[in-house]
């Protein structure tokens, strides 16, 4: 696939992963990172594709999706500006039967395949963040599993929706019933009745493909403890691990 190239900035490191190599690692890597527009539906890899690039979101979201035999879709996690999209590359795997979406429209990083593998094998910084991102995702993966067997389908959107939030710009997400019923790998009817028993009590505000969070601990509250679980395992193994405080504050 095909992406517009833009020259990167590297004094703007949105991606929190990026802002928090030590200034060495990162000089290293910065001649090297092409920073592209992503679209909505943009395929970044299909199940089973090689990979050519890592690519470090700043401002869009990519879900993350196991796709099946029949086609039917569902997300098992997301990734935004506190993360990387292809971890395989470092892991030796270099395909994985999952395929990677834009969920929302916006920029990131994006890094050849040798050079990614290059800065991992230094055995620097960047080895041990991505190492502790490694776990996070699965971490990420095995929750969503869990939530979407045990947790009611209100309390999976509240969780999603609260996720999305933490990685968007502002309180306004832009996606439709529809895309949140195949994130969520549910009936579109399901998501619609939670959404609209989420808007009748004032949590949220829904109108053609816009979806406001209008009280985020509303939202919260009627949510289930996997939000909170992969917050503080994000804190865990990334926040409280950073080199460079003020970078971080501002990937947040």
């Amino acid at each position: 696939m095909t992406l517009a190239v833009h020259k990167p900035n590297p004094n703007q490191n949105q991606n929190l992963l990026l802002a928090s190599l030590p200034a060495a690692e990162l000089g290293l890597l910065v001649k090297h990172l092409e920073l592209v527009a992503l679209a909505v539906g943009d395929m970044l890899y299909e199940p089973h594709q090689q990979m050519h690039h890592a690519i470090f979101p700043t401002t869009a979201v990519v879900s993350l999706h196991y796709v099946t035999t029949d086609g039917a879709t569902a997300e098992i996690a997301g990734v935004g500006r506190e993360g990387v999209v292809g971890l395989p590359l470092f892991m030796g795997g270099d395909t994985t039967p999952s395929s990677a979406v834009v969920q929302t429209a916006g920029h990131a990083y994006r890094l050849q395949r040798h050079v990614f593998e290059q800065a991992f094998q230094r055995a620097g910084a960047m080895q041990g963040l991505l190492l502790r991102y490694a776990q996070f995702l699965i971490e990420q993966v095995s929750l969503t599993a869990a939530c979407n067997r045990h947790h009611s389908v209100e309390q999976q959107l509240s969780r999603w929706l609260l996720l999305a939030l933490d990685r968007a710009a502002g309180r306004d997400l832009v996606m439709t019933q529809e895309l949140v019923a195949n994130m969520l790998g549910v009936r579109r009817e399901s998501v619609t009745e939670a959404a609209g028993k989420l808007q009748r009590i004032g949590v949220i505000r829904y109108r053609r493909g816009h979806i406001t969070v209008v009280d985020r601990q509303g939202l919260q509250s009627r949510s289930c403890e996997c939000y909170s679980v992969v917050k503080k395992q994000l804190d865990r193994l990334i926040l409280d691990k950073r080199d460079h405080p003020e970078g971080v504050v501002a990937a947040r």
